[in-house]
């Protein structure tokens, strides 16, 4: 720690801010669903994923390694390198947080890194083999494993729970989301605050603090996975409400099934090195689930904005931390107004959140705000439509109903024409 110098302590602190906007970030990734669904309390939900996304940052550092080992070739790599990396991340992350966008906040990382590198070295600084095998080719795959995996597993909790109780099966589904989604937490911490810490560790590495291939040390263990875990405890709530509620009308089985495929997927990764986009897993395994309940329905209008900033991600960040670079490259004054964009973009954009303010008091609501308008697509479309073709427990209905339970459920005639209006049969 002794030879840590002032640029190195200002990487690493910036690097600690990316690793807090992770963690509000894809605070949904975890907690959407089951928020959505009403297993949990929102704000229940958020200090239960932070506790697990700080446990699940010391359980291994293979992410760590890819990061600081495999990406980019240290030889010749400065510091203004990492931190010009950084600021084409954040930057990156709260545009996509403030537009409500479940963006990767891995590849905003990666693509920073990159363009930063190209930038300062050209490309030979690049390891294209590592891109592709453990970057690209899982970007593609993962969130289509995890949405047919989340389809099966959603067809068959149906069938399992076709004859039971509807009220008692949704009850014990609830309760499995919440150990589901503890589950995707734990995942999360084990991947996404890896990226932190093997981004620390290569700045240490290029400072002559730590020797190369070195292992993450604890302390920047520790305070990677404080980072993420205080930014998820906030609650990324934009986001959250696109993933619960944005994408397709969520029941407790196709939460359980989506978190507990994206939680399988996001550990697969984690125990062989693959830096994988957390956000893009979960997001397929919610969509995934929505068709794979009959009569589900995704709403492709956000979706396809969803998949338009997952492809704009990587080059976006990376054209982002190359100007970074440029302007670093020119010396103390270029990092100084480097470090003064960052801060005047990031208040420009909280100030921009303010106009529109979601937290957790309006996350699942249809409308936020007295002047809000409805969503693009009409909420509620999955459930209107199963309603309409469930029928009622036996021997119970209760009059009284909203306008819409009356529409998809007719009260049967009374037996006995003189029981008092408004009685339960």
């Amino acid at each position: 720690m002794e030879h840590i110098t002032l640029l190195l302590a200002i990487v690493i602190v910036t690097a600690l801010v990316f690793d807090f906007t992770n963690g509000f970030h894809d605070t949904a990734n975890a907690m959407a669903t089951t928020i959505s669904t009403g297993a949990l309390k929102p704000k229940t939900a958020v200090a239960m994923s932070a506790v697990l996304n700080l446990v699940g940052a010391f359980l291994s550092v293979e992410v760590a390694k890819t990061i600081s080992g495999g990406i980019i070739n240290e030889d010749g790599l400065r510091t203004e390198v990492i931190f010009a990396a950084l600021v084409g991340a954040i930057l990156w992350n709260l545009l996509t947080w403030l537009l409500g966008l479940p963006s990767s906040s891995s590849h905003a990382l990666f693509g920073g890194l990159i363009g930063a590198a190209v930038m300062s070295m050209g490309w030979s600084s690049v390891n294209g083999g590592t891109v592709v095998t453990k970057i690209l080719l899982p970007a593609v795959a993962a969130p289509l494993v995890a949405g047919l995996a989340a389809m099966l597993a959603t067809r068959l909790t149906y069938r399992i729970s076709a004859k039971t109780d509807a009220k008692a099966t949704s009850k014990g589904y609830r309760a499995g989301q919440i150990a589901s989604a503890g589950l995707v937490s734990l995942a999360h911490g084990t991947n996404d605050a890896q990226k932190t810490m093997g981004i620390i560790t290569l700045a240490l590495i290029t400072g002559g603090v730590i020797a190369p291939d070195a292992d993450p040390p604890l302390w920047v263990i520790v305070s990677a996975g404080t980072a993420i875990a205080l930014g998820t405890y906030l609650g990324g709530w934009r986001i959250i409400r696109t993933m619960g509620k944005g994408l397709t009308d969520l029941a407790p089985q196709q939460g359980f099934a989506a978190q507990t495929s994206a939680a399988t997927a996001i550990l697969a990764s984690s125990h062989i090195g693959f830096s994988l986009s957390t956000t893009q897993v979960c997001s397929g395994a919610v969509m995934g689930s929505g068709l794979g309940r009959k009569g589900g329905v995704v709403r492709w209008s956000t979706a396809t904005r969803m998949f338009v900033a997952w492809g704009l991600t990587l080059p976006a960040a990376g054209l982002v931390g190359a100007g970074a670079e440029f302007l670093t490259k020119q010396g103390p004054w270029g990092v100084g107004l480097t470090a003064a964009l960052l801060v005047v973009g990031s208040g420009v954009i909280w100030k921009l959140s303010r106009r529109d303010s979601i937290d957790h008091t309006n996350v699942t609501a249809d409308e936020v705000g007295s002047a809000a308008e409805p969503t693009a697509e009409p909420a509620g479309v999955v459930t209107t439509a199963i309603a309409a073709v469930t029928p009622p427990p036996v021997g119970t209905l209760v009059i009284g109903e909203s306008e819409d339970v009356k529409a998809t459920i007719p009260a049967p005639a009374p037996a006995d024409p003189a029981r008092p209006a408004g009685a339960t049969l």
